[in-house]
């Protein structure tokens, strides 16, 4: 009898004790940091608790957490169909983040599986409004584009999309083969008209080099002409003073011989040597009038012998009078 009480209370002290540990296990809850503990009581929503332990009434309160943390998706390749009729296949990241956890759990029945559907939505829109030359080269607007259509959505549901990012586009084989030719296509005339411009280039700097080369030459040959004819114009002038100086010298002689002669003259002292002088002045004279005929004489041996007196009176006026 002893034995079944002390057992009785055994079993009793051991359900007692388990049910101690399920009360303590369902009142007090731990809360990961990063996360929120939604706290429903009675099946409706109570309060929302911090990382941490959290308190909760046992058998009357549950607790639900969210992640708080922005959150990558990676969606699956889809097939999209281009605004020229191309279709293609894509996929993104979407980086999304819960902002409001009432509006989370209790404004949609699953919010990641409402995303990624939306998601899908808004890239076959957003696909449908380009050209495949666009999807490919305008991956920033894609991404713009696509938050743009998707956040006015998710606001309500208290989910945040902080950005999205366009992962890979893979157009079917024939296009990718057609852009292969286009761009080796693009590539040959870009290197014909570089290369027609770098003969273009050429031939107009030959023309130019030729051009310069040219008025060099002229300038050259101008320059050489008037130096020449500013020697030979100097060398005219030059010379033009030499005669003129020697005419002076021998006009100077002469005015001294003639001097000399009509200063014997004034001193009576007249010889046959001044006589030939008056003679032959006399002839020049003669000689020099336009209506005055000269007949020479038959003997001239009284001109000559005027000559000689002349020579011998020239030969007599001192050299300073002639040099002068």
């Amino acid at each position: 009898m002893i034995l079944a009480n002390a057992a009785a209370v055994g079993v009793t002290a051991a359900v007692l004790f388990v049910l101690v540990v399920v009360v303590l296990l369902s009142t007090v809850k731990l809360v990961q940091q990063g996360t929120v503990g939604v706290v429903k009581r009675v099946g409706r929503y109570h309060k929302t608790t911090a990382p941490g332990l959290c308190i909760v009434v046992p058998f009357i309160d549950q607790i639900q957490r969210i992640d708080m943390r922005e959150e990558p998706r990676v969606g699956d390749m889809q097939s999209v169909i281009t605004k020229d009729n191309v279709s293609v296949l894509v996929n993104a990241t979407i980086f999304s983040q819960v902002i409001d956890v009432k509006l989370a759990l209790f404004e949609i029945s699953n919010y990641h599986v409402a995303v990624e559907q939306l998601a899908r939505t808004a890239l076959r829109a957003v696909f449908g409004g380009m050209t495949l030359d666009e999807a490919l080269s305008e991956r920033q607007r894609i991404n713009a584009e696509l938050q743009t259509h998707m956040a006015s959505a998710t606001e309500k549901w208290g989910v945040r999309l902080n950005r999205i990012e366009i992962v890979d586009i893979v157009p079917p084989p024939n296009i990718v083969n057609a852009m292969a030719l286009q761009k080796e296509a693009d590539q040959q005339k870009r290197a014909a008209i570089l290369q027609s411009e770098g003969f273009q280039q050429a031939a107009i700097n030959n023309a130019q080099g030729e051009k310069q080369a040219a008025v060099l030459k002229a300038e050259g040959q101008k320059q050489s002409a008037i130096l020449g004819a500013e020697g030979e114009k100097q060398a005219a002038i030059l010379r033009a003073e030499g005669n003129k100086e020697a005419q002076v010298r021998i006009g100077e002689g002469q005015a001294g011989a003639i001097g000399a002669v009509y200063e014997a003259i004034h001193q009576g002292n007249v010889t046959p040597e001044l006589l030939a002088v008056l003679q032959l002045q006399g002839i020049e004279k003669i000689s020099t009038s336009q209506n005055t005929k000269l007949v020479v004489p038959v003997e001239t041996s009284g001109l000559l012998g005027a000559a000689q007196a002349l020579r011998s009176v020239l030969g007599a006026v001192p050299e300073h009078v002639a040099g002068s």
